[in-house]
């Protein structure tokens, strides 16, 4: 039998003493550690507010540059950033070039080259086939597609040619004549998914912004053209007489064959589908025009869905307050739409809207005064008839919409019951 073995009392205390040097050390370089990584994350959290200052006041080349980095331009990618340094001769392309290629390659596969036939008749009574063409884009992948109405009206067929020279017969969804928009629509009997184009917000968009348009013209397919937006909110007569309110103007280069194709921001982004020119001599003079997106993409959902525009509207004929009106009526108020009449027996009248009773000769046209003046439609203000149109963009017949009018120089409130927009109520509009 073997005794437990006696620790002596010295050896004990020795063994415990340095047990409790070993914990304190321990916590004391677990407490050091703690604190340096306190200050480190301060440091970094310090560090990159300042770099967020940095960037915010001077961009990621003030950044760079106050890092040491001397920069001459940067392009901005899905990949990251781009710098460019040095002799800009030795550069195989510039940030600016290297956005263009980079928008064709990412967007042009989505546009398509779109061919009418359409039957004449001949002056002996012969059917004689004419053609047009114009362009396209895709906006799903399941092959619905937009275009002009203008291209593909009157057609007896429609083919669409994609990028790699695939043809298909289209059909039309619906139209929207009132701004000029067609969604088409094409079946893969493979299902293959086509490659699609992604809506910006025209409502951002500013005098002076760089756009890409692609587009077919005289036949050329997927052709790329750069410029500015030089104009916002135009109201131009189209080549049939129809007016288009909030247009695009842009000195991109819109020539016979481009209708229909996207008008694109640096991003990529839909931000207008082209529309029409400004030309004597028909072809493009630097002053060309584009459906506002967030226009043609109301439209194109309604035309999914409903197979028409199935927008409010208010049973009315206003009339754009013009200097002139608000001189010889006497106005309290400079701005507004005047209610010139209103519809008898209609949701304005019943809702307490008041015409004018008092006839005058406006131009070509007769108005009346007298008539409550609408400064503002669901808190949009409205001095335009653009601003209109904005204000009903996202409702609905039987919607009702908050008016804020004035009366004889008293402000005040009606809620009133929209109708359905057609084409006679919007020709109403005193132009």
């Amino acid at each position: 039998m073997k005794l437990p073995v006696k620790i002596p009392k010295k050896v004990l205390k020795i063994v415990l003493i340095v047990v409790a040097a070993i914990i304190v050390i321990a916590i004391a370089v677990a407490l050091v550690m703690w604190t340096r990584s306190i200050e480190n994350r301060k440091r970094r959290t310090d560090l990159r507010n300042a770099m967020i200052e940095v960037i915010s006041e001077y961009g990621e080349r003030g950044l760079l540059e106050l890092a040491g980095v001397p920069v001459n331009d940067i392009f901005y990618s899905d990949n990251g950033l781009t710098i460019f340094q040095g002799d800009s001769q030795d550069w195989t392309y510039s940030a600016d070039e290297l956005q263009n290629i980079s928008i064709f390659d990412r967007c042009s596969k989505a546009v398509v080259y779109i061919s009418t036939s359409t039957a004449g008749v001949s002056s002996f009574l012969d059917v004689i086939p004419t053609s047009g063409v114009g362009s396209g884009f895709f906006i799903s992948s399941d092959g619905y597609l937009i275009t002009s109405l203008h291209v593909v009206e009157g057609a007896t067929s429609i083919l669409v040619t994609i990028y790699d020279g695939s043809q298909y017969d289209a059909t039309m969804v619906g139209s929207d004549s009132e701004n000029d928009i067609c969604v088409l629509k094409i079946s893969a009997e493979d299902g293959r998914e086509f490659d699609y184009l992604t809506f910006g917000n025209s409502d951002n968009l500013k005098v002076g912004q760089k756009v890409l348009s692609i587009g077919n013209p005289f036949g050329y397919d997927r052709t790329l053209s750069s410029g500015i937006i030089s104009g916002l909110s135009r109201t131009i007569r189209d080549e049939n007489g129809s007016i288009l309110l909030g247009m695009i103007q842009t000195d991109a280069s819109i020539n016979p064959g481009n209708s229909g194709g996207p008008l694109l921001d640096k991003n990529g982004y839909v931000i207008g589908v082209n529309s029409s020119i400004y030309s004597d001599t028909g072809v493009s003079q630097g002053l060309n025009f584009a459906v506002a997106s967030n226009t043609a993409y109301a439209s194109a959902q309604d035309l999914i869905k409903y197979g028409k525009v199935n927008r409010g509207w208010i049973d009315i004929v206003p009339v754009q307050l013009s200097q002139q009106i608000v001189d010889y009526a006497g106005l309290s108020v400079s701005k507004g739409l005047l209610v010139s009449q209103v519809v008898q027996g209609g949701k304005a009248a019943s809702a307490g809207l008041k015409g004018g009773t008092k006839q005058v000769l406006y131009g070509e046209s007769v108005i009346y005064l007298g008539g409550d003046v609408i400064t503002a439609i669901n808190g949009v203000p409205v001095s335009e008839y653009s601003d209109l149109f904005t204000a009903m963009s996202n409702t609905r017949p039987g919607d009702t919409a908050e008016l804020k009018i004035n009366r004889n120089g008293t402000e005040m409130t009606i809620k009133v019951e929209l109708v359905e927009r057609t084409s006679e109520n919007v020709g109403w509009l005193n132009r």
